[in-house]
């Protein structure tokens, strides 16, 4: 599947395009590591089974919690390798806040997303009808994202999101169901 390309823009201006949504904000994570500068103490914590303040993560689940009381409302479908990387662990414990704030994150396996044909790439779909492709460096840090204004495009990758959601699980269901197939 080739990578669809748009207008590139920074981090900065990712961040105001992700937060734009009206109405629906989906997110398909495919990568097993991310690098977030502003992350990396709390992986390092949470790697040691330290306890951790989840303070700095009261922007974002508020964020959340307040679109989804206005009836808005935020999904992703991560795409995860089995057995878990380090970072998937840590994203797993810290999904519990945003599902406590209102996020639907489900989970699928690699090879059942690569078996139903689902990008190998990150993405947005604010509104069903605009979208970014995210892009990373080789060390997994976000740079910014490239916006994609061709209609079909977007449509195809509204396709992809209902094939994810259709075979994607629940963050608490996939959990269990990782721990009995252990």
């Amino acid at each position: 599947m080739t990578r669809p390309t748009g207008t590139f823009v920074d981090l900065k201006g990712f961040v105001q395009f992700a937060r734009s949504y009206q109405f629906t904000a989906f997110r398909l994570e495919v990568r097993d590591n991310y690098a977030d500068p502003g992350e990396a103490e709390h992986v390092q914590r949470f790697l040691a089974g330290k306890p951790d303040d989840d303070s700095w993560m009261d922007d974002w689940t508020g964020l959340i919690m307040r679109r989804t009381l206005a009836g808005q409302h935020i999904e992703r479908v991560r795409v995860v390798s089995e057995p878990w990387s380090d970072y998937t662990r840590f994203g797993l414990n810290l999904a519990r806040l945003n599902v406590h704030a209102g996020e639907d994150i489900r989970y699928l396996e690699r090879s059942k997303a690569d078996a139903v044909g689902l990008p190998d790439y990150d993405y947005w779909l604010i509104d069903a009808h605009k979208m970014c492709v995210l892009r990373h460096d080789e060390q997994d840090v976000l740079l910014g994202a490239d916006i994609v204004e061709d209609p079909a495009v977007v449509i195809e990758h509204t396709h992809y999101r209902e094939v994810a959601r259709f075979h994607a699980t629940p963050r608490a269901e996939y959990i269990a169901g990782y721990e009995n197939r252990k």
